[in-house]
């Protein structure tokens, strides 16, 4: 082959992964500027509305942080799609295309918000062809920025992150929320699986209230693997890619391949702890994304 034969391919690869860079550090720059007025909120009283139920909140904060969002990618990046949490509940489609999308959750923990609960997130994921790119998920009141590009790691402030090494069950910890599905029916799936895998037994089961968050924990080598049903896109695709770039893996609770549409995941350190989950979790399946405005914290 000649030396020069490809240059025009690899020229523009490498435009578009400069591009994809230039993304990224916009993104983090916008998580950490929606983070400040997070922080700001906390102190003020705030307006809380609800959504599809009594347990499913929003605020004004959820709404004013994901404007500022969509404003500044439109402005920068006008050619590129866009995917968040309240434009999906005020009626926008929520449906994930080949081209430059951005996945965000303005305020992932609105209820730990209300509550003054100290675990809220900023979750901003990026995918290309379908495929994530970059996640970037900013822990508001820890100050604590992960942040993941494909193939290039997964990082806490900088700081190189890995999963634990951990393949006993036994020896786990493993993360999950009860979501704010209030069905009697959904719930005593979410209560079946819970005691299942606590009793194989396990160390011990936590949650602090947002998915983004949690995965970072798996990412972090605190907690072994993170596991939910009734989430959505939003709340995950940031945090998937800061898993996979720490050496995690990903799938659904079925045990086939993560659907960032079905509402439904595992988030493991390994293979081993993600498939002897699956084998103890009561599965339903939620009405999906892509086919639904319905939304939850």
């Amino acid at each position: 082959m000649h030396p020069f034969k490809d240059i025009g391919l690899a020229s523009r690869h490498h435009t578009m992964t400069d591009l994809w860079q230039n993304a990224m550090d916009h993104a983090v720059a916008l998580a950490r500027k929606a983070g400040s007025l997070v922080r700001d909120a906390v102190q003020n009283d705030m307006k809380v509305m609800l959504k599809s139920s009594s347990v499913d909140l929003v605020t004004k904060t959820d709404q004013k942080v994901e404007q500022l969002i969509i404003d500044s990618v439109k402005e920068k990046f006008p050619t590129h799609s866009f995917i968040g949490e309240e434009s999906v509940a005020a009626g926008e489609p929520c449906v994930l295309t080949d081209n430059p999308t951005w996945i965000v959750d303005p305020v992932d923990g609105t209820t730990n918000f209300v509550h003054g609960y100290p675990f809220v997130a900023v979750s901003i994921g990026f995918a290309v062809d379908r495929k994530l790119e970059f996640g970037v998920v900013y822990s508001c009141i820890e100050d604590k920025m992960y942040t993941a590009r494909k193939g290039k790691g997964a990082f806490c402030n900088g700081q190189l992150l890995n999963v634990s090494d951990q393949k006993e069950i036994s020896q786990s910890i493993i993360a999950t929320e009860f979501g704010s599905n209030r069905d009697t029916e959904v719930v005593d799936k979410i209560f079946s699986s819970m005691r299942k895998i606590l009793c194989l037994p396990i160390h011990g089961i936590r949650g602090v209230g947002t998915a983004a968050t949690n995965m970072c924990l798996v990412a972090s080598g605190c907690v072994e693997a993170y596991y939910e049903i009734g989430i959505h896109c939003w709340d995950i695709a940031a945090g998937a890619i800061i898993v996979t770039e720490a050496g995690g893996v990903l799938m659904d609770v079925d045990g086939g391949p993560l659907d960032l549409m079905s509402r439904r995941v595992v988030a493991a350190n390994n293979k081993i702890i993600a498939e002897r989950i699956v084998k103890e979790i009561d599965a339903f399946t939620p009405l999906r994304d892509d086919a639904s405005t319905e939304t939850e914290d």
